[in-house]
């Protein structure tokens, strides 16, 4: 063997062997912006691709590693047919991801990371290059249609289920959720009581009423509670998300009944003075049945104009001569507090008026009559 062949031999001798799989350590000597050269100590340099870099399809390695830096990779094959060996930094952080997520999975860790894809049945999130599915069913406590405001979030879950080897590593938000509220509703409800005034957030509008999160339950604002006046559509009141503070008026079990009737503004507190049988009011007409409509004085205090207290002449129905919204002149003729009814009629100012415009003219004639009298 020639002196040449025998230094070849040696250096080759000299240098460490690798096999597909194997974890090596190099230095970088080159960077491009879709490659990375690795000096592994082996006869040929190592290259990673872009990616078997990164996920990010666009990125410039340029920018993410520099000639120096030393780095570890998994040998992918230890001749790519160019004579050079082919590494993947990805793989190895994901088999190391594999490794912490086990190791989650095991002890029931509960663990953070951002959302990096949303699909069609739920959330894909990547814990060190390893990725992890979280289901449509296992995002929320309450089913959510859209999963897009998740893009790019950050959120909490606990692995259920672990298995790499057929690619099935599921996550489980729903539970973390779940466990959470139960705190929040214990501590809520230890420090709720009737007649406390607490601050929600709008999370539901019906047409019945609305459901208010308090922040470990929902309280449910009654149409019939939303004001001491008439509410026809609670969600021209409402909208979700607005904050609003209420009134807890029952407490039955898990169940919270709200009100926006707080009694400072109960208008029926000073209605007897206000509403005393023979005062003169305004009103507006709020509605009409065929017997009399029923006038709105102030918001929570409705008054019964009949149908025969409208007018000195015959009404058939209000509504020949009413309309809705107009603002009447009329007389209280009768107020119940404890009923909280109170009975209006216009025919009886009509009548007053009628009875001071003949008194008027009674004292004009005996006016007159003196004046003549002393002209005789």
């Amino acid at each position: 063997m020639s002196e040449l062949n025998e230094f070849e031999q040696m250096l080759e001798d000299s240098l460490k062997t690798i096999r597909t799989g194997e974890i090596v350590t190099g230095k970088v000597i080159d960077v491009k912006e879709d490659e990375i050269v690795l000096n592994i100590g082996y006869k040929s340099d190592g290259i990673i691709p872009r990616n078997e870099y990164t996920n990010e399809s666009g990125a410039d390695l340029t920018s993410l590693v520099h000639v120096g830096d030393e780095m570890e990779a998994k040998v992918i094959k230890v001749n790519d047919g160019e004579g050079q060996v082919a590494l993947s930094y990805k793989r190895l952080a994901a088999d190391r991801g594999n490794k912490r997520l086990e190791e989650a999975f095991n002890n029931q860790e509960v663990l953070t990371a951002k959302v990096a894809q949303v699909l069609d049945g739920g959330l894909s999130v990547v814990v060190e290059e390893a990725r992890v599915f979280i289901p449509a069913s296992l995002v929320s406590d309450s089913y959510e249609r859209d999963l897009s405001k998740y893009a790019g979030q950050e959120i909490e879950f606990v692995i259920t289920e672990f298995n790499p080897r057929r690619r099935r590593i599921i996550g489980d938000r729903k539970q973390l959720m779940i466990a959470k509220k139960a705190e929040m509703q214990k501590a809520l409800f230890e420090r709720i009581q009737v007649g406390d005034r607490v601050e929600g957030t709008v999370k539901n509008v019906t047409d019945f009423g609305a459901f208010i999160d308090l922040g470990g339950a929902d309280g449910l604002l009654h149409i019939s509670e939303m004001s001491w006046g008439r509410v026809e559509n609670p969600k021209k009141v409402f909208k979700a998300g607005e904050v609003v503070t209420t009134m807890i008026k029952d407490i039955n079990g898990e169940k919270i009944a709200l009100s926006l009737k707080f009694p400072e503004a109960n208008p029926w507190a000073d209605a007897a003075f206000k509403y005393a049988a023979g005062n003169v009011v305004t009103g507006r007409v709020a509605r009409m049945t065929d017997f009399g409509a029923f006038v709105e004085l102030e918001p929570g205090v409705d008054a019964l104009l009949h149908v025969s207290q409208i007018s000195r002449e015959h009404v058939e129905k209000p509504a020949d001569v009413l309309s809705i919204g107009q603002e009447i002149e009329a007389k209280i003729v009768d107020f119940n507090e404890q009923d909280r009814k109170i009975s209006l009629s216009m025919k009886a100012l009509q009548i007053q008026a009628e009875a001071a415009e003949a008194e008027a003219d009674v004292v004009d004639v005996d006016v007159e009559a003196m004046a003549a009298e002393d002209a005789e």
